[in-house]
């Protein structure tokens, strides 16, 4: 059910000033700044314990200084898939530390084509590239919706899912959508956020 207070005027053009502001703070980033904040997502993601149970897991390559998550590719305890845009779709494919990866449509590293395709029942955690998360787990990405039809298809509405951001992306409250789907935990260089069921 949809808490109508959470409801605004118009969500789109909220979010679209917020995301500006957000990828602002992103941009500014020294490179140490970024390589240092990216290493302790990294490190707060592998002591949770839906981590280290997963064996699949979906990550994505970083763009636009979007948080690193490359040095988590060479642990070798689990197996990867990074995405590739089909038309208004992701399609996922098995990625190992090394493989060949070609600039897609958008300017993003993606897998080959004929690199092995990943199915949801395969899949046991999503790692997703936010802008920003709130503290019911709504996302702020880029506006694409790529993510939103994702998770709004059945085989892909049960995988627990993680915001992956740096803190000042961390809101209290973002606008929200009736497409939006909330996240179940938001990883940043703060720590790990559990969201609560409701």
């Amino acid at each position: 059910m949809v808490d109508n207070s959470r409801m605004f005027l118009d969500p789109q053009l909220e979010k679209a000033e917020l995301r500006l502001k957000l990828l602002q703070k992103r941009k500014a980033l020294s490179p140490a700044e970024w390589q240092e904040k990216s290493h302790r997502i990294c490190g707060n993601l592998q002591c949770t314990d839906l981590y280290q149970n997963s064996l699949t897991i979906l990550a994505y390559i970083s763009f636009r200084q979007e948080p690193d998550l490359s040095p988590l590719f060479s642990d070798k305890t689990h197996q990867w898939g990074l995405p590739r845009c089909v038309n208004k779709q992701l399609v996922w494919h098995r990625y190992s530390s090394g493989d060949t990866l070609k600039s897609g449509k958008y300017g993003i590293l993606e897998p080959m084509s004929d690199a092995p395709l990943l199915q949801a029942d395969e899949v046991d955690l999503i790692l997703v590239p936010s802008v920003g998360c709130d503290r019911q787990g709504y996302r702020l990405g880029y506006g694409g919706g790529f993510y939103d039809r994702l998770l709004s298809l059945p085989q892909w509405q049960s995988k627990p899912t993680v915001g992956i951001l740096f803190g000042f992306g961390d809101l209290l409250q973002l606008p929200i959508a009736l497409w939006d789907k909330p996240l179940q935990a938001v990883c940043t260089e703060v720590g790990w956020r559990q969201i609560p069921s409701e």
